[in-house]
């Protein structure tokens, strides 16, 4: 039997923080984000191909812009249909005049292309 199952007043062991100051901007910036998009992968965004397209044709997509999303999808643990929402936000956010493609053709594409993420110092970027 633990302590807390004999005693089910039993306190549960408590910090003491000390440095206020760093703790509360340690808290802040747990919500802090920042990507880094490169030019040339938005400037590769859409095959030169995607341009000419008989009418109701499926929008093509280049490899580094599933890459890009793909990589997205595996940091933040999302769904499909989350990555496309947090791809469309992000490239409001960066002014960019591309489309994000829809999760059946993201969902598609990635059985083509593999995502490794690299491991290493976790206070370092990670980048492609």
């Amino acid at each position: 039997m633990t302590k807390k199952e004999r005693n089910p007043k039993a306190k549960k062991a408590s910090y003491r923080i000390r440095n206020w100051a760093v703790y509360n901007q340690s808290l802040m910036q747990r919500g802090s984000i920042t990507l880094w998009i490169s030019e040339e992968v938005l400037a590769n965004w859409h095959p030169e191909a995607a341009e000419i397209r008989p009418r109701g044709g499926q929008m093509r997509y280049s490899d580094e812009a599933i890459t890009c999303l793909l990589l997205l999808k595996a940091v933040y643990r999302l769904p499909y249909r989350q990555t496309v929402g947090f791809g469309q936000s992000v490239m409001g956010l960066l002014g960019a005049d591309v489309r994000v493609p829809d999760y059946t053709t993201l969902c598609k594409r990635s059985a083509d292309l593999a995502v490794t993420l690299p491991t290493g110092n976790p206070h370092e970027p990670n980048t492609l």
